[in-house]
């Protein structure tokens, strides 16, 4: 049976129906999404189709007591407040407890931005996730004005210090291309979460850069791709239902967990694929000794190296990392073939890796 329902509600510029702020798929007369409207008058019996077009129309019209009027809309054509993304971020009042909800229309925007950590609690929403692209194409070898390289951490597209910031329906970009360590996002903030968001680059895209638990994040239904150590840093984070893409060899993690910190990296449910060849990637490396990675109810590709995991040439890595994973599926997943180091959880193990226990009793629906 059809799920009536199902589709998807975006967050609105305003409390009023609308082409491009409500629905994102309509009929010509402004109200019912197209595939609702062909199922209603698909050969559908009278009473039936008065029926479900009365319970449709209550539905979307109880959806308009909800909206969320932004506080401020970033536009690139001027129909908004500000046309830049930075414009509006300086705009938020410092140290707000309160959420400041920033929605970003459609375009392209090739900005060097900065949330500092006086903008709290601020909620960036993109009009389509695909459509709103904040990017810039900084690399670490890239000369300052003294000649020197910028270096790794000054290249990221976007620097995130605001604590409680979110992200929705965004792709976050360093278009700098495959130019060696360049970072798109590099997060230093505490309760971060990006829903629906997308993470484009090649090395070093996604730098979880705040320190263990101190610095928690939560990343749902995203997509993150690169090459080399792309999701890499100390930070505690859980990946849910996310698809992690690989794309042409490397390592698809390189945590540089505290020794103090329990959790490091989680994955769950994630889909650990990309269009490298196959047997090209390792789950991870350790960049700093004591790394902590782990994935749940992940579906794995061929592309996964058979051995899972790599030292980064120590062996006294092997004694002080955990690496570890349940119920591993699809052709990269075959547990026999593990390194010696790696550890299978058993389901009592698993059963341990709660969001509340990860990320310290942070409510992420909150």
């Amino acid at each position: 049976m059809m799920n009536l329902f199902a589709t998807e509600v975006l967050e609105k510029e305003e409390c009023h129906p609308g082409p491009d702020v409500c629905y994102p798929e309509l009929d010509e007369g402004g109200v019912l999404p197209k595939k609702l409207w062909q199922y209603v008058n698909n050969n559908q019996p009278y009473f039936f189709r008065t029926l479900l077009t009365t319970i449709i129309f209550l539905f979307f019209f109880s959806l308009t007591a909800f909206c969320i009027k932004p506080d401020f809309v970033v536009a690139k054509d001027g129909s908004g407040d500000f046309k830049t993304v930075q414009e509006a971020i300086n705009a938020v009042p410092d140290l707000r407890k309160e959420q400041t909800f920033i929605y970003i229309k459609n375009g392209v925007y090739k900005e060097k931005l900065i949330l500092p950590d006086t903008k709290t609690n601020v909620k960036f929403v993109g009009q389509h996730a695909d459509s709103v692209i904040l990017t810039f194409d900084d690399y670490a070898s890239k000369k300052n004005q003294s000649g020197k390289d910028i270096g790794t951490s000054c290249s990221a597209s976007f620097f995130i210090h605001g604590n409680g910031f979110t992200a929705e329906n965004i792709t976050f970009e360093n278009s700098s291309g495959p130019v060696g360590q360049a970072v798109a996002v590099r997060v230093a903030a505490d309760r971060v979460k990006f829903l629906n968001c997308k993470f484009l680059g090649f090395q070093d895209t996604l730098y979880t850069w705040g320190y263990g638990a101190g610095a928690r994040q939560y990343y749902k239904n995203c997509y993150i791709e690169g090459t080399v150590d792309f999701i890499f840093g100390s930070s505690t984070a859980v990946f849910e239902e996310c698809r992690i893409y690989g794309k042409k060899a490397g390592y698809f993690t390189a945590a540089s967990t505290p020794d103090s910190a329990k959790y490091g990296y989680v994955f769950i449910k994630c889909s650990i694929e990309g269009d490298a060849p196959p047997a090209s990637f390792f789950l991870g490396r350790p960049w700093r000794p004591y790394a902590k990675t782990v994935f749940i109810d992940c579906t794995m590709t061929a592309i996964v190296k058979p051995e899972g995991w790599n030292n980064w040439r120590k062996e006294s890595n092997e004694q002080t990392v955990f690496y570890g994973e349940y119920h591993s599926t699809g052709k990269g997943a075959d547990k026999t073939m593990r390194v010696g180091w790696s550890h299978q959880l058993t389901k009592e193990q698993a059963a341990q890796y709660t969001l509340s226990n990860i990320l310290y009793g942070w409510n992420v629906n909150d």
